[in-house]
């Protein structure tokens, strides 16, 4: 098949990306050789700055880490439990027809999409005096929403326009077209995106560390601190590896639901019958694959 977008790479061409690839990792692979050399030359990867998730301190430490990841993971899920919801409405005012609903809700939106999350956290917490979960979970959900709504309004403008005038045409008033017929398609068109908005939104409870919660960061720093210069580098080198972990594992499920709900979506069809009223009189142009107005093949 031949692409739209540019030609197809002849011989040379192909062989010139070849080359061009494989200096690319050349030079990637050398720069990660530099870094683990000069790791290794101060010492990082000596055991004994290891043997705390190993030896007689492992269950202390892991225990600490896994009490951080837990507090992550609520932060995180309250968030996104809220979120999602207050996005959808938020994204139903963002396209009413009704101008005094729609212009300011744009403009609440615009103003939670430029605020950065901190600040948002650090207003909740000096200004409502509440405690740091709350501060960190109410500034991740306000950002988030705003994220998600204008997810959901592109993947709603995305569709062609023929599906909400199919949804009144058959009687559905407009809000139930937009949550029956709109929504659920402009959802599973735009899951990547929010996915990855999910992983943002995990990750950005580390800015909790600002505000005082003890998410997995602040564990980890405290750990560190308490153990030493010389365990920094192993402390937060674990710690990536679990927010990496636990942003795979995230991008994973989303992955297997968005194919189960494909292959609902296509079992779920049913053939279309036509009807053509002569059913069982030996005349039905569709019995008998014949095009009403055509020649007869037989006949030829």
């Amino acid at each position: 098949m031949t692409s739209v977008l540019y030609d197809v790479p002849g011989p040379k061409a192909r062989l010139y990306s070849l080359i061009g690839s494989a200096v690319g990792i050349l030079i990637i692979l050398g720069i990660l050789a530099i870094a683990v050399t000069t790791l290794a030359q101060q010492g990082i990867f000596d055991a004994d700055r290891w043997e705390i998730f190993y030896g007689p301190m492992a269950p202390d430490v892991w225990s600490l880490i896994g009490q951080g990841i837990l507090s992550t993971l609520a932060a995180a899920a309250v968030a996104a439990v809220i979120a999602f919801p207050l996005g959808i409405a938020l994204c139903l005012l963002r396209i009413s027809l009704i101008a005094w609903i729609r212009i300011p809700t744009q403009v609440v939106l615009e103003f939670l999409r430029g605020m950065p999350v901190v600040l948002m956290m650090l207003f909740i917490l000096l200004v409502f005096a509440t405690g740091q979960f709350q501060a960190v979970v109410v500034g991740l959900t306000l950002y988030n929403a705003a994220i998600f709504a204008e997810i959901l309004r592109a993947g709603i403008q995305s569709l062609p326009k023929g599906q909400r005038e199919a949804g009144l045409a058959i009687g559905l008033r407009s809000f139930q077209s937009r949550m029956s017929i709109e929504f659920p398609q402009a959802v599973r068109r735009m899951l990547p995106s929010l996915v990855a908005q999910l992983v943002v939104l995990l990750k950005d409870t580390s800015l909790g560390y600002i505000v005082g919660y003890e998410e997995l960061l602040r564990k980890i720093q405290i750990m560190a601190d308490f153990l030493g210069p010389n365990f920094l580098f192993p402390a937060f080198f674990v710690g990536a590896a679990i927010y990496i972990l636990i942003n795979l594992t995230v991008s994973r499920i989303a992955i297997l639901i968005e194919r189960r709900g494909s292959k609902k979506a296509a079992g779920g069809m049913a053939p279309m019958t036509i009807r053509t009223g002569l059913e069982g009189t030996g005349n039905d142009p569709v019995a008998q694959n014949v095009v009403p107005g055509a020649a007869n093949p037989e006949k030829k």
